[in-house]
């Protein structure tokens, strides 16, 4: 029990730190593009495709046009779309490819990664940085160094600090999203699914 403690911790910690790069001006970037495409496109491989269906999920309670990358009721991207891609490293083929195809076909590409000068970064409009270990830092084979240095990577293994930072980044952005649009809990109650 001692061991989980210590890794929610690990994870908390992370996401304060990771709250102090947050930059202003990326996260209008981020609002502008979503608030004025026509659909918006949400991809993310694992669980950072997991993170991002639950912001799109959240879209779609704001009433915002939200598909999920890879479903089967995902219509074409066009220039007046736009696509949200997560990705730690910002290499990921998959994701990377399709932020490819939606920059050739037009559209607004919004990228949230720890690597703004990754491939994604490159083809990005907006970039929301976020800090935490991704699975490309595990080969790390600095092991001991980052001990003395207390940085206990394992309590939280792959991309575990990503991703739970970039799920909690982007419920935070949909209170931004709700202010900037007016909405309340009960606007986006009212868009809760009643099919459970």
């Amino acid at each position: 029990m001692e061991l989980m403690k210590t890794s929610i911790k690990a994870m908390l910690k992370n996401i304060e730190s990771a709250e102090e790069f947050l930059n202003e001006d990326s996260i209008n970037q981020f609002i502008e593009i979503l608030t004025t495409s026509k659909n918006i496109f949400v991809t993310g491989a694992g669980r950072s495709g997991l993170a991002g269906k639950a912001f799109a999920m959240r879209l779609m309670h704001l009433g915002l046009s939200a598909y999920v990358v890879g479903e089967t009721i995902s219509p074409a991207i066009y220039e007046d779309d736009c696509i949200l891609a997560i990705s730690g490293s910002g290499e990921t083929n998959t994701i990377v490819n399709a932020v490819q195809i939606s920059k050739n076909r037009g559209s607004k590409i919004l990228a949230l990664t720890s690597y703004p000068n990754s491939s994604l970064g490159k083809l990005a409009d907006a970039i929301l940085y976020v800090q935490g270990r991704t699975k490309a830092e595990v080969d790390d084979q600095d092991y001991l160094k980052r001990q003395f240095d207390g940085n206990y990577t394992s309590l939280t293994p792959l991309g575990t600090a990503f991703e739970i930072t970039s799920l909690v980044f982007l419920d935070g952005l949909v209170c931004e999203l709700m202010q900037v649009m007016g909405k309340t809990e009960s606007d986006l109650k009212s868009r809760h699914t009643v099919l459970e």
